[in-house]
């Protein structure tokens, strides 16, 4: 009888013999950058730059203040902490007009860049028709960067659009050395689109320092070039 020949093994589709392995698959080359594939090359990116104001404290104001007031070491020239920003809606809440909550967030949001905290009331007064818990009002605080950079849009930018202006009270301080001032209408603010303002808003704003005394406070922000009330604008 004549031998049978052994039956050959189908091989699997999607498997090929490849350098005479079996079932050996080919490598997948790494997936390129659209940029990289093109040819082009991808720049590093870069920090940020400093703040105007920032580099300005460094170089120029806290030296400044030292020879001022006499300090050994640069830690006890006084510097900024954070600035806070704050707008009170009770009148709008109470009345029930919950909308220029959400407006008036939006709007705070814009000109701090940075979303703001809603304010509750801790207790509940009739004379007011305010209620324990109830939103009245909206609260951003900046530090860094972005106080730097709001204090800068809002001496050189702001100020300026004030109607009448004849310069900050200069005894705003309190007695470690923080300064309060406000605002009567948002829309001193260029971020803010002066159209779609449908109620005027005014807003507080507290400069938080370092300072030991209202004399320390009213010299820094001085060197930051906020300008404050003097005696021929108080008599004019």
């Amino acid at each position: 009888m004549a031998e049978e020949k052994p039956k050959k093994e189908k091989q699997p589709k999607g498997q090929q013999q490849h350098g005479g392995g079996k079932g050996e698959k080919k490598a997948k080359k790494p997936a390129q950058a659209p940029e990289a594939a093109a040819g082009g090359e991808q720049e590093p990116q870069q920090p940020a730059p400093p703040a105007r104001l920032a580099a300005t404290y460094r170089d120029q104001i806290a030296p400044a203040l030292m020879q001022r007031f006499n300090y050994k070491n640069r830690l006890e020239a006084p510097r900024l902490e954070k600035i806070v920003i704050s707008m009170g809606l009770g009148k709008a809440v109470t009345a029930g007009e919950k909308g220029k909550m959400e407006q008036a967030e939006k709007e705070l949001s814009v000109i701090a860049g940075q979303r703001p905290v809603r304010c509750k009331a801790k207790k509940s007064v009739a004379n007011f028709k305010v209620r324990e818990g109830q939103e009245t009002g909206l609260k951003v605080t900046l530090r860094g960067a972005r106080m730097y950079e709001f204090l800068d849009r809002m001496i050189s930018l702001a100020i300026p659009r004030v109607k009448d202006f004849r310069g900050l009270n200069p005894d705003g301080f309190d007695k470690g050395g923080n300064y309060n001032f406000g605002f009567t209408e948002q829309t001193v603010f260029p971020e803010v689109d002066a159209a779609a303002v449908t109620f005027q808003q005014g807003m507080n704003i507290t400069v938080v320092t370092t300072a030991r005394s209202p004399d320390e406070g009213r010299e820094l922000l001085k060197a930051f070039g906020i300008p404050f009330r003097t005696e021929q604008a108080e008599k004019a």
